[in-house]
């Protein structure tokens, strides 16, 4: 044993299987987080709807005003208006509204009357107590996955549904 040293750490091929399973995970890893990291415009719509309502309910009640959101089919765009615009303020022009990508479309506007709005503009009001109409917007994106935005009168929160969801069901 004289003589004789004992080397310690990795051959070449332990190495390399380690960097190829290592390589192999990440290639199948990244595609789920670069859905889940980046955003697309599904996600974008989301955030402006679910961040915008609850904004426009507290701001209703906090100026005692009443507000209108407008679904412009035709646009393809939501704007807001409030209870002093005047006529000409009633339609969006450049710089008012959100302008929804290309790849993200606007289906209809439901209400509980079973009334459907889907060309034009719908309208959703939310007055000076913070209450809004009943409706649910509903969208669709290039991949023909659909998004349903439930508003209720009362309560604040939009509830997101990742599908075509309706009053009757």
């Amino acid at each position: 044993m004289l003589g004789l040293k004992q080397y310690r750490g990795f051959t070449f091929i332990e190495l390399v299987v380690v960097i190829s399973l290592i390589s192999i995970m990440l290639f199948l890893a990244i595609p789920k987080f670069q859905s889940s990291f980046l955003s697309n415009s599904t996600k974008a719509v989301s955030r402006w709807i679910l961040i915008n309502i609850p904004g426009l309910k507290e701001k209703a009640q906090k100026e005692q005003k009443s507000y209108v959101l407008h679904v412009d089919f035709d646009a393809n765009k939501l704007w807001i208006s409030g209870e002093t615009d005047s006529d000409e303020g009633l339609q969006p022009d450049g710089s008012r509204g959100y302008q929804l990508p290309e790849d993200v479309r606007l289906l209809d506007v439901e209400y509980p009357d079973q009334k459907t709005i889907s060309t034009g503009d719908a309208q959703i009001h939310f007055d000076e107590r913070g209450y809004s109409n009943k409706a649910i917007i509903h969208i669709e994106n290039s991949d023909k996955e659909r998004y349903s935005f439930v508003i209720e009168p009362f309560f604040r929160q939009v509830r997101l549904y990742q599908k075509y969801v309706g009053f009757d069901g």
